[in-house]
């Protein structure tokens, strides 16, 4: 048998994504080889001062194309699949790439022998009326029917420096008379530090998290999305309208939006009816120990972290000072 000092070589689909990038630099000091898969090495190159010289790789792969897949998983000890949608575009869709895609890299790490962690969602359901969900839940059927010990966790909404969700509403407040609250604003959240969930995925490649289980990842509070918009108000010093949105007509706009070609939607109508559910950790989550605090993972609260890069939409940014609209 031959010994080897070298460190294990872990690979990461969608390492330049949000949750990806704070994934391996977690990686990168603990000391892990990273071999970073995503489709356009040629815009991943902003991750290789996260290690040192060499430790970083970029590969190109498409989770549509098995051999990609194939080859981004060979010679790797550990896989790390944070690949998501939040919507479609073209021929990354749902099933595509949430479903086939995460099925694809399952198989792969199975021919290799080789471990999986697995980011999905929380409100994953076979049963849900959203795309989103439904594609969530059949990924994480089938990891588990091919690897019965991979560890797959599902995240609230996360924060963090360049999260597409608090720095999203605070841009709008900074164009916008009024915010809109979608469904009256009811729906609660109980949003999680993406270095926290970094954290815990870098502990199941220690091989410190027991594998086979779903673990929930949810923040120190829950707060209801109107709340969440209050915070985001706050923090930038702005005082903006809150007006309720009823669903049907969120969802009409949703749609339409969909279907302008070249640019972002704010909103989808499938997002819509992920608003219709509460994006909280389960009771039974928290009685199994399924959670951060199971893990021994202390949740960053929200407060801790929001102002250092929301301050950037102040009227005056960092020399607005608070009280100030």
């Amino acid at each position: 048998m031959t010994l080897s000092n070298m460190p294990k070589l872990v690979t990461v689909f969608g390492g330049s994504g949000f949750l990806g990038r704070h994934i391996v630099r977690v990686l990168a000091r603990r000391g892990y080889r990273i071999r970073v898969a995503v489709r356009r090495p040629d815009l991943a190159f902003h991750l290789q001062p996260l290690g040192n010289v060499g430790q970083i790789a970029l590969l190109q792969a498409n989770l549509r194309y098995r051999n990609s897949v194939d080859a981004a998983v060979r010679g790797s000890d550990h896989v790390i699949n944070c690949v998501g949608l939040m919507h479609e575009t073209g021929r990354n869709t749902f099933d595509a790439v949430q479903d086939f895609g995460a099925r694809a890299i399952a198989e792969a790490c199975r021919n290799a022998g080789v471990k999986l962690t697995h980011i999905s969602a929380i409100g994953a359901d076979l049963d849900s009326p959203s795309a989103y969900a439904r594609t969530k839940a059949k990924a994480e059927r089938a990891i588990l029917s091919l690897l019965p010990d991979a560890t797959i966790f599902r995240p609230s909404v996360m924060f963090g420096p360049e999260d597409d969700f608090y720095n999203k509403f605070a841009g709008m407040a900074r164009i916008a008379p009024a915010l809109p609250l979608v469904g009256g604003g009811h729906t609660r959240f109980q949003p999680v530090f993406v270095d926290d969930v970094a954290e815990a995925v870098a502990r199941s490649v220690d091989g410190a998290v027991e594998g086979g289980r779903i673990y929930e990842l949810g923040g120190a509070e829950v707060k209801s999305f109107r709340a969440i918009i209050e915070d985001i108000l706050r923090i930038t010093c702005r005082e903006k309208s809150l007006v309720p949105l009823p669903f049907f007509l969120a969802s009409i706009i949703g749609t339409v939006n969909s279907l302008i070609p070249f640019v972002k939607p704010m909103i989808t109508a499938d997002q819509v009816t992920l608003l219709k559910t509460d994006n909280v950790v389960s009771e039974v989550a928290k009685k199994e120990g399924r959670t951060l605090e199971g893990l021994g993972i202390q949740p960053t609260l929200s407060e801790a972290i929001l102002p250092s890069y929301l301050v950037r939409f102040r009227p005056e940014g960092q020399f607005t000072q608070p009280g100030e609209a």
